[in-house]
């Protein structure tokens, strides 16, 4: 997130990325997720419960990189995946925003722990060029969890998305408006996948697909 931002303002942006996915038809019936968005240097603004179907500004809090609950807000229940977060924001720099939720398509390759193949050329444009890997199983907010996290996001370097196994999925790029553009795009790729089984299965791009994907983009803008 951009530091001319104010906390007010990276509010307000959370909340219309929140509603975007809602409105974009993504999230479980259950409405859970976590949204966050880089702040300060050492700050993010994070959800303060997993509920988030009506998401405003006073349910959003400030957490340090280094875990406290600087307004004494979040729900025990989120307190559990602030590393989840703040561990991310850590080992990528240019990373302003993080989603997590458990959106039906995704959590199903999440459920089978496979990878998801990017075959579907909106997720070239969002630069996630690479198949989005899954982390291992771990119980929710453990140390283990989060290591298992960690690992895979750095031997992923060019993923913006890890799958949690049995759990759902995690997404992070520049701002909440990106990061909810691009949940959409994986979901929308997982739905794809999954009906393509019945037609045989997708297939994979021809070979420099992402250069001309990347050279047709430059064209336009």
């Amino acid at each position: 997130m951009s530091n001319t931002l104010s906390n007010t303002q990276i509010k307000d942006e959370i909340v219309k990325a929140t509603e975007h996915l809602f409105r974009s038809g993504v999230m479980s019936h259950s409405g859970h997720a976590n949204i966050s968005a880089r702040s300060e240097d050492n700050e993010m603004l994070l959800s303060i419960e997993g509920q988030v179907r009506n998401l405003t500004a006073s349910g959003i809090a400030r957490v340090t990189l280094e875990g406290v609950d600087v307004d004494h807000l979040l729900d025990p229940t989120n307190t559990e995946i602030v590393r989840m977060h703040s561990e991310i924001y850590k080992l990528r720099p240019k990373v302003g925003a993080i989603i997590h939720t458990h959106s039906p398509s995704l959590l199903a390759f999440a459920l089978a722990a496979k990878e998801l193949p990017i075959r579907y050329e909106a997720l070239l444009r969002f630069g996630q060029a690479s198949n989005v890997p899954v982390a291992p199983w771990a119980p929710r907010g453990s140390d283990e969890s989060i290591t298992s996290i960690i690992n895979c996001v750095i031997e992923n370097e060019q993923t913006n998305a890890v799958l949690l196994a049995n759990h759902g999925v995690l997404v992070f790029s520049t701002t909440p408006w990106a990061t909810a553009a691009l949940l959409v795009a994986l979901e929308e790729a997982a739905q794809g996948e999954l009906a393509a089984i019945a037609l045989g299965g997708a297939i994979p791009f021809p070979q420099g697909a992402l250069k001309k994907v990347l050279e047709s983009i430059a064209r336009v803008h």
